[in-house]
């Protein structure tokens, strides 16, 4: 389909210009001047609306949004071992699909259009992601010991997997050992070794919790930066989501590695982890992607709500006004969360790019006057003014109705799940 979004207010480059934009399939196929013999197949007004690149969200757990406001004001270790991980053994894997689906709604309605999932239920989050429309990086979350037979049993469905949706063009893979807690020293270099063989980069928590770090200084004699490094994890392109207990040291070797850190700032906060030291990262050169977590521990999918919280949180702890700005965390979760991810052309608004665009309506109050759209996207917007969500080419949200999911559906079997594990826990 060709859509021409016309006369439309966009965000190129973190400053904000009136043009038309051009699509032709899945590609933006120019900004500005029209191409020859374009004819539209459909028009959509700039009039009160701003155009944006849809958000990146670089780390979800995607079906526990079945487990929302579930297991809520309990500390990392509790929430994680005494009620969320006895809850993930009462749900199936239809229960999975749903509650991805409903984390895909969520998205959609806020703007945006990619996430990265580590996940337990094999094939769910590729088939609900399919379902929706939405572009997804698949991560198949590995834990156990190097002779452990559920620990082989999850790679052989990473590796099932990555075999059975490769085509995808929606679908990208990481490989996604859990954490230097969940995965013994033999189990994590069978997945760098998997990693490498599929040519696939690598997905992993790291340095969530105090608590993480002193075991593993105790184990290893080393944090879990500098664990996973003397393993040679890093060699291959890595997404570290959390780092909030990092040292300088951790912090170098990132930078020197080209990690990527997807900040998870809200999860960390409600979970009481304490706070990643992103304005040292940035001075580090180290690349910065957003993440909600999951719904569990958000509890919200929202990145708006993300970019707003990051950039005051920084300036607080800083005292620096100045820190982690706008236009900062706008990056974050764009153009520096297609880098993370390795997707190529995406997270801009630009000829040859793919066409993966929000729009937003600038005629609600909060949103008057504009002054700064960057600004405003930061500190004003709620996620509630995207009105329009576009992913490759294809609307799969006009005018807030969702084009591609039955949210009745998807609401329907969310009551039912919920009674499941109101009986079962």
């Amino acid at each position: 389909m060709k859509i021409l979004l016309k006369d439309m207010l966009c965000v190129i480059d973190d400053k904000a210009v009136r043009s038309d934009i051009y699509i032709n399939g899945g590609t933006i196929l120019a900004v500005g001047e029209k191409p020859l013999d374009f004819i539209a197949d459909k028009i959509i007004s700039g009039r009160d609306r701003l155009a944006i690149p849809a958000l990146i969200n670089c780390h979800t757990h995607s079906y526990m949004s079945v487990f929302r406001n579930i297991a809520d004001d309990l500390p990392f270790n509790e929430w994680l071992f005494d009620r969320i991980m006895p809850l993930e053994n009462i749900i199936d894997s239809s229960d999975a699909y749903w509650g991805c689906l409903l984390a895909c709604i969520e998205m959609i309605r806020s703007g945006t259009s990619t996430f990265c999932d580590m996940h337990m239920f094999p094939n769910t989050t590729p088939e609900a992601a399919l379902k929706s429309g939405m572009r997804a990086v698949v991560t198949r979350g590995l834990s156990g010991g190097g002779g452990d037979t559920g620990g082989s049993r999850r790679i052989n469905e990473a590796i099932a997997e990555i075999e059975m949706f490769s085509g995808e063009e929606l679908l990208s893979f990481m490989i996604a050992p859990h954490a230097v807690y969940t995965c013994d020293r033999e189990y994590l270099l069978k997945a760098v070794k998997l990693a490498e063989k599929l040519s696939l980069p690598l997905n992993t928590h790291l340095s969530e919790s105090a608590f993480e770090v002193s075991s593993c200084i105790s184990e290893n004699g080393l944090t879990p930066v500098g664990y996973l490094d003397s393993l040679g994890f890093f060699r291959q392109k890595t997404l570290a989501a959390h780092c909030v207990h990092i040292t300088e040291e951790d912090m170098d070797i990132l930078a020197e590695n080209s990690v990527s850190v997807a900040v998870n700032a809200k999860s960390n906060l409600k979970l009481g982890n304490g706070i990643a030291p992103v304005k040292r990262l940035l001075e580090k050169g180290v690349n910065i992607c957003l993440g909600t977590d999951g719904a569990a521990s958000n509890n919200s999918l929202n990145l708006f709500s993300e970019m707003n919280f990051n950039s005051l949180l920084h300036k607080g702890i800083s005292g620096d006004a100045s820190a982690v700005s706008a236009a900062d965390v706008f990056s974050f979760a764009t153009e520096n969360a297609a880098n993370a991810l390795g997707i190529e052309k995406t997270g801009k608004i630009k000829a040859g790019y793919k066409a993966d665009i929000a729009i937003l309506d600038t005629s609600c109050p909060q949103m008057q006057p504009m002054n700064n759209p960057v600004s405003a996207l930061c500190y004003s917007a709620n996620g509630g003014e995207v009105v329009t969500t576009i992913i490759n080419g294809k609307i799969v949200m006009e005018d807030r109705v969702l084009t591609e999911i039955d949210e009745q559906e998807v609401y329907y079997n969310i009551e039912r799940i919920k009674k499941k594990l109101k009986e079962k826990r």
